[in-house]
């Protein structure tokens, strides 16, 4: 089974590693990594995001030990549109979070448009941090906690480079 998800992924935390687990479980993984111009378009709030170069090698890091142990392949693709890969005829699945389901239907209207059978949708909730909210890049970025969702309250955040 080919499965496919996507984001930002700056930094990598435990709510990703929920998302890559679950699709490594269904089968070989392919993540559409948003490109700068995309990253900087889909924040909801401003945060410096780091360069694509940067996200994929982390991101790279991630995934390889996690196909180890699933004995699956993964591939890293650029996203420049937000709904990206998953649009394309390949793939039987498609991992999303709850806020990114929405994005996941409108994958699968422009599959139907283009005659193509639709993604199964398989939603990964959030995984929380020790104070109860979701675990978020922005949090991350902020300091308020680390990818693991342990309280940080020490640390001041990501400085943006200058």
């Amino acid at each position: 089974m080919d499965v496919a998800l996507g984001g930002t992924f700056d930094p990598v935390h435990d709510g990703h590693r929920r998302l890559f687990e679950h699709a490594f479980e269904r089968g070989d993984v392919t993540v559409g990594l948003t490109s700068d111009d995309l990253a900087a378009e889909t924040r909801h709030e401003e945060r410096y995001v780091r360069p694509f170069e940067k996200r994929r090698e982390n991101l790279d890091a991630e995934l390889a030990a996690l196909a180890d142990r699933h004995d699956r392949t993964y591939e890293i693709r650029r996203l420049d549109e937000p709904t990206g890969i998953a649009t394309e005829e390949e793939f039987d699945v498609l991992v999303v979070s709850p806020e990114t389901e929405a994005g996941g239907e409108r994958v699968n209207e422009i599959r139907r448009e283009n005659g193509l059978d639709p993604l199964d949708i398989e939603v990964v909730d959030h995984a929380h941090a020790e104070d109860g909210d979701i675990i978020s890049s922005t949090r991350v970025v902020r300091g308020e906690i680390d990818q693991y969702g342990a309280l940080t309250p020490e640390h001041e955040g990501r400085p943006r480079p200058e």
